[in-house]
């Protein structure tokens, strides 16, 4: 081959692979009907996560088998993993409904370099109103088309924040769940996060008679832009966390998912 071609050919090559990176890293792709990215990790294993900040996460639109309210975020992460639950389905609505239970959940700080407390404490609500408190839900309350409202304080955060989980699919052993906080985020007099500055949706689906599949995707815009986002490490901990606490895995159980 002579030179002038060898580099055409190379050259070629390259912006082909380069494309092909492009559209490989077009965002989270969220498992409505298609594979999802990241893909189901094996049951046993740590779930995939991958995160996208800056442009990256400010460019990628939700897909219409989700309702989000629009949100230019800082922020995106998403975790995709599987774990084996003997329980059926009500089992697992109950799970997700006992609001309390998460109270305790740990997480790795890459602050302080080991497990703390990630949620100080939560309760179920009647709705929107922190005041009306209530029982846990129970799995027939996780019902598609209901608006489940609870509370919930943070190691981060001053007070309580109120969240709503908008119950888009509960059925055919498909559960899908959508959550906002529909109150500020505060750490003392400063907001960290608006109403709706904090989204996350997840899927929970029977892969096979005692394994489920597992995918979030959260992202998340601070109130201003002089605050400081805070590292990938640190979000990725925190969602993993959520994804020990529906599978049923230890939520401090070593090694940490990021450090």
């Amino acid at each position: 081959m002579r030179p002038a071609l060898r580099i055409l050919f190379a050259a070629l090559l390259a912006a082909a692979l380069m494309l092909r990176a492009v559209a490989a890293d077009d965002g989270p792709r969220l498992p409505c009907g298609v594979a999802p990215l990241p893909a189901f990790a094996e049951p046993g294993a740590a779930p995939n996560v991958r995160v996208w900040s800056g442009a990256a996460a400010r460019g990628w639109k939700p897909p219409a088998c989700i309702s989000w309210a629009p949100l230019d975020p800082d922020i995106m992460v998403a975790v995709a993993g599987s774990f084996r639950f003997d329980g059926g389905f009500e089992a697992l609505l109950a799970r997700v409904g006992a609001i309390s239970a998460t109270k305790g959940v740990r997480y790795w700080s890459t602050t302080e370099k080991s497990w703390h407390p990630l949620v100080i404490d939560a309760f179920a609500l009647s709705g929107p109103d922190p005041s009306q408190r209530r029982s846990d839900f129970t799995a027939p309350q996780v019902a598609k088309g209901q608006d489940l409202y609870y509370a919930q304080s943070d190691n981060r955060s001053s007070g309580k924040t109120v969240y709503r989980a908008r119950v888009v699919a509960a059925e055919s052993e498909r559960l899908v769940v959508e959550t906002e906080n529909v109150s500020p985020m505060k750490m003392a007099v400063l907001t960290m996060f608006d109403a709706g500055g904090m989204q996350t949706v997840y899927f929970v689906e029977r892969r096979s008679p005692d394994t489920w599949n597992f995918f979030s995707l959260s992202r998340s815009r601070m109130a201003s832009a002089l605050l400081p986002t805070g590292s990938d490490a640190s979000y990725i901990n925190r969602s993993v966390a959520f994804f020990r606490h529906v599978a049923g895995i230890p939520t401090d159980q070593e090694p940490p998912p990021a450090r």
